[in-house]
């Protein structure tokens, strides 16, 4: 189905010249010429590669985090240094990702690791909106106003609640802190760096 349908685009559209055929394609340009090129399109079987989508916002950044917050290789793939030779370890996507081991020499293993850092002046992480570097100096007060005046509007609303619940004190600034979430020790592990082994060193 896939196969009729996108040869069927490219009818479509050599038919309203959307399509610009130059160069080696220019005897194309004739139809009776594109015609015999499409035909030998049928005669092979197409198989489609179709991935399914992201699971959700959430699996988006969990995805993301692990290029953001990471190295190229963890402590734990890490097996052994001897006589100038690094093992680790290694998924083969190929074979149901199957844990394999690899055995590289120390300046291969460092010419690999050293393709995964970046230029000099190249982050991993973007600013955008108002901590965009273009306009963070003029948005940024901005934000720290409307803050201030949504805890004042925050603090009339809940006084007898204040009460009750326990308060909290920035150690720095001294302004009121409220709990916006609560990570479970999973969570907490993701986010936390990547503790340094001896064993890997």
């Amino acid at each position: 189905m896939f196969r009729g349908k996108f040869v069927a685009g490219l009818k479509s559209a050599f038919e309203r010249r959307q399509l610009r055929l130059a160069g080696e394609l220019a005897p194309l340009t004739h139809p009776k010429s594109f015609a015999a090129w499409l035909r030998p399109l049928f005669r092979k079987d197409w198989i489609i590669y179709s991935k399914p989508p992201f699971g959700g916002p959430d699996y988006v950044l969990h995805y993301l985090g692990r290029y953001t917050h990471r190295l190229a290789i963890a402590n734990h793939r890490l097996v052994s240094f001897q006589d100038g030779q690094v093992t680790f370890r290694w998924r083969d996507s190929a074979h149901n990702n199957e844990q394999k081991l690899m055995t590289l020499s120390l300046d291969e293993f460092l010419r690999r690791f050293l393709l995964h850092l970046l230029p000099k002046s190249f982050v991993r992480i973007r600013h955008f909106g108002f901590l965009a570097s273009r306009r963070r100096a003029q948005l940024l007060p901005l934000c720290f106003a409307a803050l201030d005046s949504a805890s004042a509007q925050a603090e009339t609303a809940t006084s007898t609640a204040q009460d009750i619940s326990p308060k909290w004190f920035c150690p720095k600034c001294g302004g009121p802190m409220a709990i916006v979430e609560r990570l479970t020790a999973a969570q907490i592990q993701l986010r936390s760096p990547p503790k340094m082994s001896t064993a890997a060193a």
